[in-house]
């Protein structure tokens, strides 16, 4: 019997383990390989090739590849050979002329087009007009500028046709710089570490959490304790009420709100008419922008706190309460030494999940300021998703942006376990001293 409910119980496990796997497992799985690499919308998300640009060649500047080197990746030369020649048949150069070409001039190398060009004028079967004899060298060019390469091994051959003197590890410096893919790297989180606004990002990423989540917390329990003492047709209506926050569509809650807070909005006309100052409050101060975020995300948070905190009052016993109103106790009495105590567990949920719920929240500062004015409220999951999904230059880092989602991870994790300290998780999950 034991084997047989055991079986049955994997097979019930058996959704919710391939779901976790699909929605989290694999997900905090990709984000950790992707923050280890340079992906982004110029690399792709699959294999480069290997190419020289202007941009590579003032790369190379700041490494140690000798200046002569750096100036024969950008010159150009003129080589007569099987493969130049065979490029020369498939143009309208005349067939007399070419002939004349391989026959005087094949296996010569210019570094100039003007020698070049001298040569071909040498020649009987010469075009008479100079931008014939200018089309003809072109088929005879040979540059590693904008050239592109599949293959590291064939990019270094080419390489070193062009730079003779070239050492392997010239050659490799070349390459590695000159390769349009993405490459294994830990650039992304010494980028982190060293940039010049990641302190301003952490420390509005922590004022906005534990500003919002005082708000989620406290003003949820104090709605949740109002409520519980009002008769129950009025608690009712107001449980309602305080939902609408939660179940209200996304953009249509920014837009009420920007109603309420921008020009011509609610406060503005109402502090017109009262004679104070009128504006833009939602992005027209830092003060007022920060009060705005916090109230935006605040009001949906207390809604979910305070439905979770009416549902664990009302499983206390009234008979608790009813013994403390006989011996004297005063509703804050009762709050502080009955109610507070047995809510423990819900406030451990609400505090962990709100917390982890805000270190990654953006969609509602994206939509209302927008992390402004300025930067002033950005924080780290709406920099991470400008980053890697929503670039102003459209060039976009999904490794810069992954290694931000896995920094939010890490805290997470860190603060799920601080909170299961601080709220003594396994004295909450023991077994009762005392059984009814």
């Amino acid at each position: 019997m034991t084997n047989r409910a055991s079986g049955l119980g994997l097979l019930l496990m058996t959704p919710a383990a391939l779901l976790l796997a699909a929605f989290f497992l694999l997900p905090a799985t990709l984000t950790g390989i992707f923050a280890f690499t340079n992906m982004s919308t110029s690399t792709g998300i699959s294999g480069g090739a290997y190419v020289v640009t202007e941009t590579v060649l003032r790369k190379l500047e700041a490494t140690d590849l000798d200046a002569k080197l750096r100036a024969g990746l950008g010159e150009k030369s003129y080589a007569v050979n099987t493969e130049t020649l065979a490029a020369a048949k498939t143009t309208d150069i005349e067939p007399g002329f070419l002939a004349e070409i391989e026959d005087r001039l094949s296996g010569r190398t210019y570094s100039a087009s003007s020698a070049f060009e001298d040569d071909l004028k040498s020649l009987p079967s010469r075009p008479r007009r100079i931008r014939d004899l200018k089309l003809a060298t072109e088929p005879f060019e040979r540059s590693v500028i904008n050239t592109r390469y599949s293959d590291r091994g064939q990019f270094e051959a080419a390489l070193q046709s062009f730079l003779p003197n070239a050492t392997r590890t010239d050659l490799g410096a070349i390459a590695t710089a000159s390769y349009t893919g993405w490459t294994w790297t830990t650039d992304n989180f010494i980028d982190l570490l060293t940039r010049a606004d990641t302190l301003k990002l952490v420390a509005n990423t922590v004022f906005y959490v534990c500003a919002t989540l005082a708000f989620n917390v406290f003003v949820g329990l104090f709605l949740a304790i109002a409520v519980f003492y009002l008769p129950q047709r009025t608690g009712g209506f107001f449980n309602v009420l305080w939902l609408l926050p939660r179940i209200t569509p996304v953009v249509l809650y920014a837009i009420m709100w920007k109603w309420f807070t921008w020009e011509n909005g609610f406060l503005y006309v109402a502090a017109k008419d009262l004679g104070l100052p009128a504006f833009n409050y939602m992005k027209g101060s830092v003060p007022t922008a920060w009060a705005t975020v916090i109230l935006v995300n605040g009001f949906v948070g207390a809604s979910f706190g305070m439905i979770l905190f009416s549902g664990a009052l009302r499983a206390i016993p009234i008979q608790q309460l009813w013994s403390s109103e006989v011996d004297g106790a005063n509703r804050w009495q009762q709050v502080t030494r009955i109610i507070l105590p047995q809510m423990r567990w819900p406030i451990l949920f609400v505090t962990s999940y709100q917390t982890l719920s805000l270190l990654s929240s953006y969609e509602l500062i994206w939509l209302t300021t927008n992390g402004g004015p300025g930067s002033t409220t950005t924080v780290w999951s709406l920099e991470a998703f400008h980053t890697a999904l929503n670039n102003y230059t459209g060039n976009l880092q999904y490794g810069l942006g992954a290694a931000m989602a896995l920094i939010l991870v890490i805290v997470g994790l860190v603060l799920s376990i601080l909170y299961l300290r601080l709220f003594r998780f396994n004295e909450l999950v023991s077994k009762p001293k005392i059984e009814f």
